[in-house]
């Protein structure tokens, strides 16, 4: 039986040691060969023989089934060095990403009022009603409430529908001077070419002593920051509505696409709305506890001016994923 103890430590490959196992284990091997061998043999033997050959067929087993698994090891080994795969290697198939448009131009805003000086703040997308409406001048059963599709929890929370309720909580901890952002997802009970349940407003606040802020402050930052982000562009001021200012305007920039001569975009009128802004309104002082103040605020939609400078028709296409569309970012 030697011998077969040295074939199969001496085995180089799975196929030869299944060679082996047949030659020692089969039905027509050695060992079967020895145990046929015990029925010419003397009864008085026949007990020990079976015992010898029984400890042989175990030893020998437990050798194979030892050098099975190393065989398996080192097979597996060979088959991973053969698989690998260098990253370090450069592939001339390798394509560069890029942000995603929306986030983007919001990077792209936030670096213009960070470069003056404006802190950016984030807060909590649940919020309660007094933070979201209540402090902003919209008391309970305001009409104003109506345009803004909210989505409601129970115990009065909801999905914020804008960014101004983080300033709400900046005012609430935090003494004046403040000079800030507050970019971030919102939400609507809206969908359509132009309007989708999330999206992404970035909205400014600056408060400072009573007088040292007019809306020619807010006026001049306001035209700065569009020609940054449009180029050269004309602005102007339209009276408007919004609880939280008075007096408010909405902005509008000549259209991008016609140049203000008139288009199917700007109705033929020249010119697009791009954000909503105004002198912060007394009430909105008083929920805080602000007193001797005067403030400027001012929002905008990240994706209204990502479609505006991509030139992109439908808004919904921004969150659909289509690889077409932003491969021609990259």
């Amino acid at each position: 039986m030697k011998e077969w103890y040295n074939a199969i430590k001496e085995a180089q490959s799975l196929s030869k040691l299944e060679e082996i196992r047949i030659a020692v284990f089969g039905k027509k091997g050695v060992l079967a060969a020895e145990f046929a061998k015990m029925k010419s043999a003397p009864k008085e033997q026949k007990s020990q023989i079976a015992k010898e050959l029984n400890e042989h067929k175990s030893a020998l087993m437990n050798e194979f089934t030892a050098r099975k698994i190393t065989l398996q090891t080192l097979e597996l080994q060979e088959a991973m060095k053969a698989e690998a795969i260098d990253v370090s290697l450069y592939s001339t198939k390798s394509e560069a990403g890029a942000l995603h448009p929306v986030m983007e131009t919001m990077d792209r805003i936030v670096e213009y009022f960070s470069s003056m000086n404006f802190a950016v703040k984030t807060g909590n997308m649940v919020e309660d009603d007094f933070n979201n409406f209540e402090a902003l001048n919209l008391p309970k059963y305001h009409p104003a409430r109506d345009m803004q599709d909210t989505f409601y929890f129970k115990d009065e929370m909801l999905l914020r529908t804008h960014t101004s309720p983080v300033q709400i909580r900046t005012m609430m901890s935090t003494k004046p001077p403040i000079r800030m952002i507050a970019p971030g997802a919102v939400f609507r009970r809206d969908y359509d070419l132009t309007h989708t349940p999330m999206f992404h407003q970035i909205e400014g606040l600056l408060v400072d002593k009573e007088g040292e802020v007019s809306f020619a402050n807010l006026k001049y930052i306001l035209e700065d920051f569009l020609k940054y982000m449009f180029g050269d562009v004309d602005v102007r001021f339209r009276p408007s509505f919004f609880p939280f200012t008075e007096p408010s305007a909405e902005v509008d920039i000549s259209c991008v696409f016609c140049k203000g001569e008139g288009c199917r975009v700007c109705s033929h009128t020249g010119w697009l709305e791009v954000l909503g802004c105004g002198i912060v309104d007394p009430n909105v002082f008083k929920a805080v506890d602000y007193k001797d103040v005067s403030g400027y605020a001012f929002g905008l939609g990240v994706e209204r001016f990502a479609m505006l400078i991509h030139q992109i028709g439908d808004l919904r296409s921004l969150f659909e994923g289509d690889i077409k569309l932003l491969e021609q970012f990259r």
